[in-house]
């Protein structure tokens, strides 16, 4: 292959118009010659710039809309053209086609339409078909072709041509090429994945996902692991959208861990509260009639797997809040506002990273996640069952009280995002105790029973914080020796899925030790 190569004519297309009169104008001062379509051409004819329409190149004008301009001899001939290939050159001369050298192209905005909530013909609409016929064959020509798909890449173009002598090294081109062919993909991806949900195909025969670059992270999640982070695309307010006001870069881990605690924090739309995450399970969720009170109290449930964890806020974050929450080291805080004060105070805590979002994740919303596994990988909607209190079921001889009925309600809540096989204690709207992660829910039953003992050591409270707490299981307890565990730490009210082969054992421990229980008909597991 050919190393060096010149640029001297250009073929422009955009529905991005950023940055294009300046890039236009560096490639004229330079020589190049300019052909373009529709909206572009008479944006750089307006400003001055001698324009080429490509309708004058092929013959033919711009038909249906626009559908058709660039799907011709003229222009493909010109890009896919082997410039050493004598045949390639004699069929070139025989038709009057010249040689394009560079390709600047950015789609349709199909994304963004659907992100409006376009309906389904205004989406068919905004597909691009010669964007990306001409995006493919300029790539494949990338021995000779340049081909430009994103805006960035234009002062990265301009640096090439400046340091090469208005032409562009092989190595320079091959980048161009592999950036080009993944927007295409990604392209393609986003509307066969929005077809597939416009037209209720659950599990399409083939599935693609795509992402664009946000940032190369420093590793993995350990140190030998490389590792990059890429949004999807989507609007869903959380780590991918945040605008992040202070402190380092995020870590893997940092934006598991952040996401993790926003999603959880955003199940409570109805009243301030605050989750505290480490390790990607919550080791304090609590809810309050202020933001600092909510803090303080999901604080208070565990206070040394706090100590640098990830604090998410569902209201916006206040100066009070924040001296609070720079009591101790925190990685991570994400709320959905922070006031000037409360962005002062963090001011000082160079360390701390504040992330703000504009607006929650709604719970409900669908949306897919999936999970690489050894020759595949696994796909299915984000958990966003809820049950609401006419769903509860009451299966002990005791009934559960209002209040009861409340702290079992955030209890449930918070048990879909802990680690399976989970147990979250929850005591006036805060949680006292979390068991996460464990083979056996027993076990789990009595981890957690265990830290909120030792926090009530802690805190020289004179009884462990589960006398008189309620308690949520993500899956049914296969055997009562969870429920007698409950019991034996004071709690009052149970709520689980149901389901177990040994329900009636397990609810008649619970009548046994005067503890009320409820059932979902719902588990949430986590793995």
């Amino acid at each position: 292959m050919t190393d060096l190569v010149p640029l001297r004519r250009a073929l422009i297309s955009v529905s991005d118009k950023t940055g294009l009169l300046d890039f236009a104008r560096a490639l004229a001062a330079r020589g190049v010659e300019l052909l373009s379509t529709g909206g572009t051409s008479k944006l750089l004819r307006e400003a001055g710039l001698h324009v080429t329409d490509v309708a004058d190149v092929t013959g033919f004008p711009e038909m249906m809309d626009g559908r058709v301009k660039t799907l011709h001899p003229a222009v493909h001939g010109g890009l896919l053209a082997l410039r050493d290939n004598e045949e390639h050159q004699a069929a070139m001369a025989e038709h009057g086609i010249e040689p394009i050298d560079l390709l600047v192209v950015n789609l349709y905005p199909f994304e963004e339409t659907v992100a409006k909530g376009a309906d389904y013909d205004s989406c068919i609409e905004n597909i691009d078909i010669g964007g990306p016929a001409m995006i493919r064959a300029a790539a494949k020509n990338h021995a000779f072709v340049n081909v430009v798909v994103d805006v960035e890449d234009y002062a990265a173009l301009l640096a090439e041509l400046d340091a090469r002598d208005d032409r562009t090294s092989l190595a320079f081109r091959q980048r161009l090429a592999q950036t080009a062919y993944a927007r295409t993909a990604a392209y393609d991806a986003a509307v066969s994945t929005w077809m597939a949900a416009a037209i209720g195909e659950a599990a399409p025969r083939r599935r693609a996902f795509a992402g664009r670059l946000a940032q190369t992270l420093r590793y993995g999640e350990n140190p030998h692991q490389q590792a990059a982070f890429y949004t999807d695309g989507s609007a869903r307010p959380g780590v991918a959208t945040a605008k992040q006001w202070q402190g380092k870069e995020l870590s893997y881990n940092n934006i598991n861990d952040t996401d993790a605690a926003f999603e959880l924090v955003a199940e409570f739309g109805d009243a301030p509260a605050c989750a505290i995450i480490k390790h990607a399970n919550p080791c304090g969720v609590a809810t309050a009639p202020t933001l600092l009170d909510a803090y303080r109290r999901a604080y208070d449930c565990d206070r040394t797997s706090a100590f640098g964890g990830i604090v998410a806020l569902n209201r916006p974050l206040d100066a009070a809040t924040a001296e609070e929450i720079c009591a101790i080291f925190t990685e991570v805080v994400i709320a959905p506002e922070a006031d000037a004060a409360a962005r002062a105070v963090f001011a000082g805590k160079k360390n701390l990273r504040l992330l703000t979002t504009g607006a929650l994740p709604d719970p409900a919303a669908p949306v897919l996640s999936f999970r690489q596994v050894a020759g595949g990988f696994l796909v299915q909607d984000k958990d966003n069952g809820r049950v609401d209190f006419a769903d509860l079921k009451v299966v002990t001889a005791r009934a559960p009280s209002e209040a009861e009925l409340r702290d079992l309600y955030l209890a449930w809540k918070v048990a879909k995002h802990v680690k399976s096989n989970a147990i979250v204690y929850v005591k006036d709207g805060a949680t006292v105790g979390v068991g996460a992660g464990q083979m056996s829910r027993v076990d789990s039953t009595m981890i957690g029973a265990r830290k909120a003992e030792a926090m009530a050591q802690a805190l020289g409270l004179p009884a462990p914080l589960t006398q008189g707490c309620v308690a949520a299981s993500d899956a049914f307890f296969p055997f009562a020796d969870g429920v007698e565990v409950l019991a034996g730490v004071g709690a009052t009210a149970v709520i689980q899925p149901g389901g177990s082969m040994r329900d009636a054992e397990v609810i008649a421990a619970a009548d046994k030790a005067g503890i009320a229980m409820v059932f979902t008909g719902m588990r949430h597991f986590r793995h």
